[in-house]
């Protein structure tokens, strides 16, 4: 069943005009004029209970604009969008209280109260029954350290305990939807470690749907296994991470080690195959780009063993990150005039 339905969603936002010259201001102020610009431009997707999805796109894609919508934050200006069978923006605080938030660098924590009564206040505000918050508080300082600094005022807290706390503070009352934005953003690698493993976890144990939206494509990798793709406001891609990687990169690498014969090493030349380019080479290792569709990985393999002594192989995949710069290159090439 969809716990998230939007359907040809459009968010606009009107934007004054500015007049140069040293009138500019005053004519704006008499006569105002606007320029409207389209966030996010029909954008339709469901995402059903239980899911963890990233919500990906560059900077000014309409990602956060989105979540904006889905949290009842902004009003979208045409479509249809209903979470867990609520208009978000209509039921605001019946959604509240069934969603929980991370904002990146943004924190629902109270800046001068240790951390621990940050987590009680949200558990009070959230009605959490006193077992439950009890069980919850001891289970999240658990899979997230948090028991070094409970007693800490915010303030005083790295970035990396901050966001475990945030994190805490919007699961302590056991919403069924989570919406991190940019949640391991600035953190160190065992900071972000954590925070991945206890995503997982609460998606996992507790079938806690997330949509997830990040610059680290490490984070989708490890997490994820559908990507909603989103540039200038509209859907570019909906589907498993796999698929996305072979509708963009349908190539793959076979790394090869060669052995010297006779001290000399085989010539470029010798991989002049079908499908087949060197990507690159040092020294006696090769990298080789192929497409399985013309050319399958044993029979590629075959070809380059019986051509030359070899020590090693191995066929490496594309990264998500090298996929995702791809795209980006596209789009630019094609807005460039």
């Amino acid at each position: 069943m969809p716990i998230i339905t939007a359907d040809n969603l459009v968010k606009e936002f009107r934007l004054p005009k500015r007049y140069g010259g040293p009138l500019g201001g005053l004519r704006t102020l008499f006569t105002p004029a606007y320029t409207v610009k389209r966030a996010v431009d029909g954008v339709s997707f469901t995402v059903d209970e239980g899911e963890l999805v990233g919500y990906l796109g560059p900077n000014g894609a309409g990602k956060s604009t989105t979540i904006k919508m889905l949290t009842g934050i902004l009003v979208p200006t045409s479509g249809m969008l209903e979470v867990a069978g609520l208009v978000p923006w209509e039921r605001r605080e019946e959604n509240a209280l069934r969603i929980g938030v991370v904002f990146g660098q943004r924190s629902q924590l109270w800046w001068d109260l240790p951390l621990i009564d940050s987590l009680r206040l949200v558990g009070k505000l959230y009605r959490v029954p006193a077992e439950r918050y009890r069980r919850n508080l001891d289970r999240f300082t658990e899979l997230l350290g948090l028991g070094a600094f409970l007693q800490t005022p915010v303030r005083q807290l790295s970035l990396g305990q901050r966001m475990r706390g945030d994190l805490a503070a919007a699961m302590l009352y056991e919403p069924p939807l989570l919406y991190l934005d940019e949640p391991t953003v600035g953190l160190d690698v065992l900071a972000k470690e954590r925070m991945r493993s206890f995503i997982a976890e609460v998606n996992r144990e507790h079938g806690t749907t997330i949509i997830l939206t990040t610059h680290d494509l490490a984070d989708v990798e490890k997490l994820c296994r559908r990507i909603i793709f989103i540039d200038q406001g509209k859907v570019l891609y909906d589907g498993p991470v796999q698929r996305l990687k072979e509708q963009f990169a349908p190539w793959r690498e076979l790394v090869v080690q060669l052995v010297p014969d006779g001290g000399e090493l085989p010539p470029d030349e010798l991989f002049d195959l079908p499908g087949v380019e060197v990507a690159r080479r040092e020294g006696a290792k090769v990298w080789l780009r192929f497409d399985p569709k013309l050319i399958p990985a044993p029979r590629l393999i075959a070809q380059v063993t019986a051509r030359c002594p070899v020590s090693d192989l191995a066929i490496v995949e594309p990264e998500l990150a090298g996929v995702v710069r791809g795209i980006y290159a596209e789009r630019e090439a094609a807005l460039t005039p």
